[in-house]
């Protein structure tokens, strides 16, 4: 069988995958193994695991919530300097809701595979609740994002890491200082990008207001102190690679008086708020997305 080719059999859904290919999946999608040999070892783990492993690859057709053509918001890409980062330079998606004035400013940031549809889609999702949302690409030094996951991990995985950290660094600071922004700064980001909020917020320190990582890994304890900003932490309830880390994070947190809180949402795998797989639960993503811009107006307000 040809793993390229889609297999054609009616949509499988979250409750129809065998654990075990969840588990493959977020082996690969965290660079542990490449895509063939996730669709190789799926196929061979379980009867119809090839079709399980086929259905948890993203369709970005089906994330779009926000059209482009929305009159709430207006969208452009954006470039601006970025000292230190991989090139110099950075572009970004800057979306701006309609209306003269100024606006709270929120920063989103991808997972570990650049700028993709569904991650420029959250940043029209937050632009139509008020705030001027960028999302940044982290593979603009190299290209951009290519169009396709796997090339995007693989590009962004050859990057350096602390460059291309400093390339988020100084998003959120040409994000809080942008013409059109109030000053105060919210950021909020999705694996990769989640674990990027927590080290922001240590970086940041009082230049952050709020931060929302969704199942991003904890920061080291010793920076925690750092933090000023208060966060809202989001946990899938089946992802234990993050959730091991929570019970540290949770004890600097409190020995530094952080303002924090968590929520761990059941029966979701890493990656739930993602609407372009099956690893997405509606109630889940909905209900942490309305947290999310609730904590947003209350903290940037």
């Amino acid at each position: 069988m040809n793993m390229n080719e889609p297999v054609t059999h009616e949509p499988v859904t979250q409750l129809q995958i065998d654990r075990r290919v969840f588990e493959l999946y977020d082996e690969y999608c965290h660079g542990g193994i490449d895509r063939r040999e996730f669709l190789l070892r799926a196929s061979a783990l379980v009867v119809g695991g090839l079709a399980m492993a086929q259905a948890l690859l993203p369709r970005y057709a089906q994330a779009q919530t926000i059209s482009f053509t929305d009159t709430r918001m207006k969208a452009q890409y954006v470039n601006y300097p970025s000292p230190g980062g991989n090139s110099g330079q950075m572009r970004g998606y800057l979306v701006q809701p309609v209306g003269s004035g100024s606006f709270p400013a929120v920063l989103v940031i991808h997972e570990n595979r650049g700028l993709n549809p569904y991650i420029e889609d959250v940043a029209r999702r937050a632009a139509v609740e008020g705030f001027l949302a960028l999302a940044p690409d982290g593979l603009f030094p190299v290209g951009g994002y290519p169009g396709n996951d796997d090339d995007g991990r693989t590009l962004q995985g050859n990057l350096d890491q602390g460059k291309l950290r400093t390339d988020f660094l100084n998003s959120a600071r040409f994000l809080k200082s942008h013409r059109l922004a109030t000053g105060k700064l919210g950021v909020t980001g999705f694996c990769w990008g989640g674990g990027t909020v927590n080290y922001l917020a240590v970086e940041l320190g009082a230049q952050m207001q709020a931060g929302v990582p969704y199942y991003g890994p904890a920061p080291e304890s010793a920076g925690v102190e750092k933090i000023k900003a208060a966060l809202l932490i989001q946990y899938a309830e089946n992802d234990p690679r993050i959730n091991d880390m929570w019970p540290a994070f949770e004890a600097a947190l409190k020995a530094a008086g952080v303002r924090h809180e968590m929520h761990k949402y059941p029966g979701t795998q890493h990656g739930f708020h993602n609407n372009s797989t099956p690893r997405y639960v509606e109630a889940a993503a909905k209900l942490s997305w309305e947290r999310t811009i609730a904590f947003f107006k209350k903290n940037l307000a």
